[in-house]
């Protein structure tokens, strides 16, 4: 398997291999905008199209700074189900005028817990600790097992006065 230099698209034998496309919709909530992304296990490249998809978002809608931070924390809790789970996960993130929350569902049980990492362990260990600095809000909520799935989402929130969401159009 390859990735396509101009594209990010990956390739198999024959043609590209599809990747779900991102959404953007009206949450059905006035002035609610939603985009909802899946990852399929182990696809590490994938994470920098959830982060151009948040960034597609928030374009217009919010200061360059708060935009910067979205994107790193959510860039560190779809990296961390990738990465510590076995399967794939989803991103959502809903915006609002006052608020943006991001979800990150992976299907482990298995709760993650920030730690300050020592300064051996390199770069690994800081992705919650920095959810936990940066975000106004964040947490973890376990699902209840469906059809034998379990599975969590750890969340995180921004509270700023955002511009006025458009319409899904508009993104």
């Amino acid at each position: 398997m390859r990735v396509g230099a101009n594209t990010g698209k990956l390739w198999r034998k024959g043609g590209p291999v599809p990747r779900e496309p991102s959404s953007v919709m009206d949450g059905g909530a006035a002035d609610t905008l939603w985009i909802i992304r899946s990852v399929r296990r182990a696809d590490l490249k994938a994470v920098g199209e959830v982060r151009r998809s948040l960034r597609e978002l928030l374009r217009h809608r919010c200061r360059a700074d708060t935009a910067d931070v979205a994107e790193l924390l959510a860039t560190e809790l779809v990296t961390n189900a990738l990465v510590h789970t076995e399967q794939g996960a989803e991103l959502s993130a809903s915006l609002t005028a006052t608020r943006l929350r991001v979800e990150v569902r992976d299907y482990t049980g298995r709760h993650p817990r920030p730690y300050v990492p020592t300064a051996d362990d390199g770069t690994h260990g800081r992705g919650l600790v920095l959810v936990q600095s940066l975000a106004d809000a964040w947490g973890v909520n376990a699902l209840d097992a469906l059809g034998g799935v379990t599975g969590k989402i750890v969340w995180f929130e921004l509270h700023e006065a955002f511009d006025a969401v458009r319409g899904a159009g508009a993104v």
